[in-house]
């Protein structure tokens, strides 16, 4: 199944129903609701979708976006925030926008699980790699610091996530609908590689699983902090979807795929399930010609 995700034109719209017909028309067999979906376009995306001329395959929390916040956001909130106050109200969002995809027959959400606060280092690996010195022990310093940060703090920010996660999956269960805990770019960022083993053994399928970024774990894998085809091969069984762009080594993403990235898509597609849904997630600086071409050559290398 494919699927492309409004997050390429969402902030170009103010008519719900005028958004979605421009995706539409590219051929995509369903359509996922991003994080960038003001209450202004819901009207348009309802009336549509009430003519039977849309189907969508998912939605992006937050969707609709908090009232409050004017940009596609979908860190504006933290589940593993200090503040209990941002927590909750990040699983008030949540749990609308499990009642929003219900309300559109949309199966699937996707959900930014939070971060561990620590010193940045993404961005620095990513300006190192640029200047060639992703061999350096500079690099090795760096990133050696921050495993080591970060195993020793992470877990209060988990146990923040997973109070909860209890109730937004009592909540997405009820409602039938299946949650994907996606996979993240930056190492601040969770669940980690090894903490996707604790959180999908914990979390019963089918109301759980995970939601394979390949643009996002293409990085991780430029950087040095897994391999991108092992992970996949191990983690595939409890995939609910995956979100495609490319990614110009080391950490350029949201490109269009087979548009000059460094994703060996013709290794990693394989592994998959063949009913896998995949959802183009484009940056919005992306040509419409690069998106038609991108799906041309996907159906050419792997069908529809």
């Amino acid at each position: 199944m494919l699927s492309i995700s409004t997050c390429w034109n969402s902030s170009r719209h103010t008519d719900g129903a005028a958004m979605l017909e421009e995706l539409l028309e590219f051929g995509f067999d369903q359509i996922e609701l991003g994080h960038g979906i003001r209450m202004s376009l819901m009207q348009g995306i309802q009336a549509l979708f009430d003519k039977g001329r849309v189907q969508f395959s998912s939605l992006h929390n937050f969707c609709p976006l908090p009232v409050d916040i004017l940009n596609p956001s979908p860190d504006c909130l933290l589940f593993t925030s200090h503040r209990e106050e941002e927590r909750e109200r990040a699983v008030r969002q949540t749990l609308q926008t499990i009642d929003f995809a219900a309300r559109l027959g949309a199966p699937n959400v996707v959900l930014h699980c939070g971060r561990v606060v620590m010193g940045p280092v993404t961005n620095q690996l990513i300006e190192l790699a640029n200047a060639g010195r992703h061999l350096s022990p500079e690099y090795a310093r760096l990133k050696t610091r921050a495993v080591m940060e970060r195993e020793k703090i992470a877990p209060k920010f988990i146990a923040r996530l997973k109070d909860c996660l209890a109730r937004i999956i009592e909540h997405a269960a009820a409602k039938g609908i299946r949650l994907g805990l996606e996979s993240r770019q930056a190492y601040e960022e969770i669940p980690s590689e090894q903490e996707y083993d604790d959180l999908l053994a914990q979390y019963p399928a089918p109301t759980v699983g995970y939601w394979h970024d390949i643009g996002h774990v293409q990085i991780r894998h430029n950087l040095g902090f897994v391999d991108h085809t092992e992970w996949l091969a191990r983690v595939a069984p409890r995939l609910i979807g995956c979100h495609l762009h490319d990614v110009a080594w080391p950490g350029r993403d949201h490109l269009a795929p087979f548009t000059g990235g460094s994703v060996e898509y013709e290794k990693l597609i394989p592994l998959l399930p063949k009913d896998t849904l995949f959802i183009w997630e484009m940056s919005p600086r992306r040509s419409r010609e690069e998106i038609a071409e991108s799906l041309r050559l996907w159906k050419l290398k792997f069908g529809s």
